[in-house]
């Protein structure tokens, strides 16, 4: 398992997480149009992580594979091998998928996204550099730098028509912590991965403890306001989860080859793609104006240059 990362190259996986990518900006879409739907960012969220567990759930029923891998993790924490919270990399999802139901519809996806990518280029940086993925210790070269740098650039740049909107200042905070567990969650899913020898145990681990989350948290915000008051019937609404599934079981798996900071970047390049078509066929939300409009493409395009630039930067050590 060590050795296999030698003899990947590197554009392999890179193009694996941005067709993953592609596929989170459309789970973004559908989780900000059923929160819009039920009028409750809390439920639509509950639903899209609740949904994802129980096909895991039947995954884990039909999978010793699966199963397995999950007693190898507990034994793994055991033995001080995992630490306990690096368990809890759900965690960090169901801030995500509560990001997508509550600020995706005040921002549009492009803009959330973009959000989502200085977020996750920040703490992809930090995370490389304390070696918390599997793959350890990665220096913080100047490409790297440069390219969280523009990350955050891109983030300005997309939110500055907007800066007297005080709901979309307020919406943007709450991606910009979402990336950053992002980040964190894939790092310490591929050190899961790595203990349990399975993808499957990993994204399971994930989804029970986000579902957990999200249900109490929905719970409490339901009984301060009040129930939704119907479901929507539309089958597309409700496949969120099953994305969400694909998304971090790809993330467990890739991340060992590329490091935490360049898979994130290379995601939300794909992210950015389908987030700025998304917003021009089918927006989401009150429509912005032509130069907010511009400004978030502009800020998407300056993301994509951050990716490039720092996926520019990857040097393999010496001797292996």
């Amino acid at each position: 398992m060590e050795n296999s990362s030698r003899h990947v190259p590197l554009w392999i996986p890179l193009l694996l997480a941005g067709i993953g990518g592609v596929l989170v900006s459309i789970q973004s879409r559908i989780n900000g149009e059923l929160s819009v739907r039920l009028d409750d960012g809390f439920a639509a969220s509950a639903i899209s992580f609740g949904s994802g567990f129980l096909i895991l759930c039947v995954a884990m029923a039909v999978s010793p594979y699966g199963r397995r891998g999950v007693g190898l993790a507990v034994a793994a924490v055991r033995s001080g091998e995992l630490r306990w919270w690096m368990l809890l990399g759900g965690l960090a999802g169901a801030l995500f998928v509560l990001a997508q139901g509550l600020s995706a519809p005040v921002l549009g996806v492009a803009l959330f996204t973009v959000a989502i990518v200085a977020g996750q280029a920040g703490g992809g940086l930090v995370f490389d550099r304390l070696g918390l993925g599997p793959g350890g210790p990665r220096p913080v070269t100047v490409n790297r730098a440069v390219g969280s740098v523009l990350a955050l650039v891109a983030v300005f740049i997309a939110v500055a028509p907007r800066l007297g909107e005080p709901a979309a200042l307020g919406a943007v905070i709450m991606p910009l912590i979402a990336g950053c567990g992002m980040a964190w969650q894939q790092a310490v899913n591929g050190r899961v991965r790595v203990s349990s020898t399975s993808a499957l145990a990993a994204t399971f681990g994930n989804f029970l403890f986000g579902t957990i989350a999200l249900v109490v948290a929905f719970l409490i915000h339901s009984l301060v306001t009040s129930w939704p008051s119907a479901l929507p019937t539309e089958w597309w609404l409700y496949v969120g989860g099953a994305i969400g599934c694909v998304f971090i079981a790809a993330s467990a798996v890739l991340v060992r080859f590329t490091g935490v900071l360049l898979l994130g970047l290379a995601m939300l390049a794909g992210q950015l793609v389908g987030a700025v078509a998304l917003d021009l066929v089918a927006p989401l939300g009150a429509s912005v104006s032509l130069v907010a409009e511009i400004a978030t493409i502009s800020g998407a395009v300056v993301a994509f240059i951050a990716v490039l630039v720092a996926s520019a930067s990857r040097r393999r050590p010496a001797g292996r």
